[in-house]
């Protein structure tokens, strides 16, 4: 028998299952779609751990838990910590030093060449030495994997908390439909350019289309993301193609070249504030609200809404509704 079911097998469900075992609970998992894919926004995110640089926007919260991050996910799977790179064009010097400005962690480098020679003409930059990234498909595969290890598996079912008996956490995000949840449209591109290489993540500053380039294997790279306050889930649009193909272009021309392997698009669920919490409504504990933040937030977020079940200890991010 399960002590805790959990609805819901994207990053925020799957780290609240494993967090579980490691707890020493067992945890029963549900998802309407079965293992992780293309019906989730898991799958089409970056996977960037870079809690100082989403603090040029972000609440002191994200960066407080975020730091911790890498080190949670480097117990499940492969994590890269090679630090991120943001740069701007020289006609964007002032967006660089308002970033500067807003963060912390960095150091000015005025030669890219120094630590990417593919970008030696791409301005000025800063370096957050201490940030990391991963590869999102994978770190869903090994957090499947670990769970299988405990002896959970992912059964496609649908479910309700309501028609479930004892403790649950819900992790459906948008299916939630908590009060205050907002959909927030995400789009991104996958290439193939070979000719180009970049060793860790890029951020390329512009006053409007800013965009991150973060490498895969094998000469792939990850373009995003749009941000649009809407809840349209249709495909990418053509205006968003363009604008991240245009900003990758000014980072390096080579990217005209590139093959397009894949465009996808999603709905990221985000509260006011674009905090993630822990809802707490009876014995129901629902995990959202991660935003842009999903895999920097998800085993803060798994950790203290297991803490909160075993002890009733509410950290930071838990609110009892």
């Amino acid at each position: 028998m399960a002590d805790v079911t959990v609805i819901g097998a994207g990053v925020a469900g799957l780290w609240a299952a494993y967090a579980l075992c490691q707890a020493g609970l067992t945890p029963q998992l549900i998802d309407r779609s079965g293992a992780p894919g293309p019906h989730g926004c898991s799958w089409w995110a970056g996977g960037m751990l870079a809690p100082l640089c989403e603090g040029a926007v972000a609440e002191p919260v994200i960066t407080r838990h975020g730091a911790q991050a890498a080190q949670h996910w480097a117990g499940v799977t492969r994590v890269t910590q090679r630090g991120t790179l943001v740069v701007a064009m020289q006609r964007d010097k002032a967006e660089l030093m308002r970033f500067a400005r807003r963060t912390t962690g960095h150091r000015a480098v005025m030669d890219m060449a120094e630590l990417e020679p593919d970008l030696g003409s791409a301005g000025q930059g800063l370096f957050f030495e201490a940030e990391a990234h991963l590869d999102p498909r994978a770190a869903l595969a090994d957090l499947v994997a670990a769970l299988a290890a405990h002896g959970v598996r992912i059964t496609q079912a649908e479910a309700a908390p309501e028609t479930i008996a004892g403790p649950v956490i819900d992790a459906r995000g948008l299916a939630a439909a908590l009060p205050g949840l907002r959909g927030v449209r995400g789009e991104m591109l996958v290439l193939r350019a070979p000719e180009i290489r970049l060793s860790r993540p890029v951020r390329l500053l512009h006053p409007r289309h800013p965009l991150y380039v973060v490498p895969r294997a094998d000469g792939v790279y990850m373009l995003g993301a749009t941000q649009i306050e809407s809840a349209d889930r249709r495909g990418v649009s053509a205006r968003s193609v363009l604008e991240l193909l245009s900003a990758a272009y000014a980072l390096d021309p080579r990217f005209a070249d590139a093959e397009v392997l894949e465009t996808g698009a999603d709905l990221r669920p985000a509260f006011a504030d674009n905090v993630p919490r822990v809802v707490v409504r009876g014995r129901v504990l629902h995990l959202n609200g991660l935003f842009r933040h999903g895999y920097l937030m998800a085993p803060a977020l798994a950790i203290q809404a297991v803490r909160f079940l075993n002890t009733g200890t509410k950290g930071d991010l838990v609110h009892e509704d």
